[in-house]
């Protein structure tokens, strides 16, 4: 009986030591685990950024439009007694584009007629007494809203052109029915327009005066003068764009809306840091950029902005892009923040 007790004390004292040991393994296990990876380290090259003195300019493209355009779309609805223009025709201000039907507005004049008579005759009897002040406040409201009724229908029935320009659209002919889509487009082209989206980054560096050229391929040894006319004051927060608007005198008329064309703006000297473009990273399925820098033996990603490229460099913007700036040339690909890395010089 006595053996039998010791045996399963010896026994059980086995199966507490064999636990000791596997969690003592196990413990050991782990501790390996997180020391190889506390150690994964990436094999780098790096370059120390410096400023480079460049001629700042960017260079956008975009197209032309008209300075004004007018949709010749009267406020009265009927016939199109005469249409006076063809797509194509040039027009002057003042000049007679669309004569609607005159019914209304001849009924109308005839009233205003004989409402000036009515008006004259009361203010005659006013003066001697035969009328009342009342009576004279009633024939001139009347004659008031009468005239301004005949203004609008004299605008409306005999459309003439608000500026110098082209016809550049017409939708209807003579005795058609107007609907409501414009007859004509009239579009101004000795002067034009065009709207450019600049990078944020050369905000503070745009102003209103400023002075560029424009080139065209259909013109290849020629340059235009254009001058910013309007810089807009919010930024696009999805493209990081802001908006510039840009005035081209267009005498000659060689330029026309619907052209495409490309603007080089100078901005002046800068000192800038660059980087070899092809270390930029780009966030997957947006239009982040950034890159890797050394920092006590770590990789930091850094979000940097792009400007102006020169070649198979790019200027890259960022409060932490400073001169000295050591950064991840080659092999930025596999990093992570915060990853240990090992800068190979050779």
């Amino acid at each position: 009986m006595k053996n039998e007790v010791n045996r399963a004390f010896m026994a059980k004292k086995k199966i507490f030591i064999y636990s000791l040991a596997a969690l003592a393994l196990m413990a050991c296990g782990n501790k390996n685990a997180t020391t190889d990876q506390d150690e994964r380290v990436e094999q780098v090259r790096t370059t120390v950024l410096q400023p480079r003195l460049i001629e700042r300019e960017i260079s956008v493209s975009t197209n032309l439009q008209g300075y004004l355009t007018q949709n010749v779309a009267p406020s009265l609805t009927g016939k199109i007694e005469h249409i006076y223009r063809e797509v194509g025709d040039k027009v002057t201000t003042g000049s007679d584009l669309v004569r609607m039907d005159q019914t209304q507005y001849k009924t109308t004049r005839i009233s205003m007629s004989n409402l000036e008579i009515e008006k004259n005759r009361i203010e005659q009897l006013l003066k001697t007494g035969s009328a009342t002040q009342q009576q004279y406040d009633q024939i001139i409201a009347q004659y008031n809203s009468t005239k301004e009724q005949l203004d609008f229908l004299q605008t409306n029935t005999y459309v003439k052109a608000p500026f110098n320009g082209v016809i550049s659209a017409k939708n209807y002919e003579d005795g058609e029915l107007y609907s409501g889509q414009p007859i004509l487009v009239l579009t101004q082209i000795d002067k034009l327009k065009a709207l450019v989206a600049v990078p944020e980054a050369y905000f503070p560096k745009f102003k209103a005066g400023m002075s560029l050229t424009l080139t065209s391929e259909i013109y290849p040894d020629q340059t235009f003068p254009a001058t910013v006319e309007v810089v807009y004051p919010t930024i696009d927060a999805s493209s990081h764009t802001f908006q510039v608007k840009i005035v081209i005198p267009n005498g000659k008329n060689l330029l026309r809306p619907g052209m495409y064309v490309t603007t080089t703006i100078g901005l002046g000297k800068a000192n800038v840091i660059v980087a070899p473009y092809q270390a930029v990273e780009k966030l997957v399925g947006a239009n982040d950029r950034y890159v890797f820098i050394n920092e006590n033996g770590r990789a930091k990603r850094v979000s940097v902005e792009l400007g102006q490229r020169f070649d198979q460099d790019i200027e890259i913007i960022a409060p932490e892009i400073v001169p000295g700036v050591e950064m991840v040339t080659t092999g930025q690909h596999k990093l992570v923040d915060g990853v240990k890395i090992n800068v190979v010089t050779d």
